[in-house]
């Protein structure tokens, strides 16, 4: 078996498509799960046992079953109570929810890595919660946990293909009906590992300047 080099050629447009949608389920999942996130922390650290209680619950279920479950779930079984959603918009929500979950985790280390002195001079001049959160502890906190967030968006964007489970036209799609309308997978699949290797890497060079001028040593 021989690379097709024309042929190659011929199907780039169709996996750039893909790869296009790949990226915005990524980058749009990913804002959910940071913003999320933060709030399933900030509802774990609240006075109300009920609360952070459900709360903790909810996100160790949601991270303890598969994403895949997660993704019929939403898609399948959703429109059985009226919520249907289309399967780039399901795959996108659930992508949000399942990591939200990681980057609980994450934000929850780095508020706990926040120096107790800081908190005390925040209690010491009376500033208001609001300001307190805000101001000083959030900001120290993201800082440090900026190489641990930008993983998850690297794992986020592997994990993409995933959502091929319920037909959203991602990278991988778009090779398997290259695939299977010419019968040769060895391109289409070997140039969507390649996608993904360049894509990932580009990621990370990104997260490393962040974390070179954001994260003290």
């Amino acid at each position: 078996m021989t690379w097709d080099w024309q042929y190659s050629g011929e199907i780039l447009p169709d996996l750039l498509s893909g790869l296009r949608y790949t990226v915005i389920a990524t980058l749009v999942g990913y804002v959910i799960a940071l913003i999320l996130g933060l709030v399933w922390t900030l509802l774990r650290r609240t006075p109300y046992t009920v609360v952070n209680q459900t709360v903790r619950w909810v996100t160790e279920f949601i991270r303890s079953t598969p994403l895949i479950p997660q993704l019929y779930f939403v898609f399948f079984v959703l429109p059985s109570f009226g919520i249907t959603l289309s399967p780039l918009t399901a795959g996108i929500i659930t992508l949000g929810i399942h990591y939200s979950t990681y980057t609980a985790e994450v934000y929850r280390a780095g508020i706990a890595d926040v120096p107790k002195g800081q908190w005390e001079a925040c209690t010491a001049i009376n500033l208001p919660k609001s300001r307190v959160w805000l101001d000083v502890i959030l900001p120290q906190a993201i800082r440090r946990v900026i190489p641990t967030l930008g993983n998850y968006l690297i794992a986020m964007f592997k994990d993409s293909p995933m959502l091929l489970a319920i037909n959203v036209a991602e990278l991988l799609f778009s090779a398997y009906q290259v695939g299977s309308r010419t019968l040769q997978f060895l391109e289409p699949i070997t140039m969507v590992g390649l996608l993904f290797v360049v894509v990932s890497v580009i990621s990370s060079i990104l997260v490393r300047r962040l974390e070179r001028r954001y994260v003290t040593t």
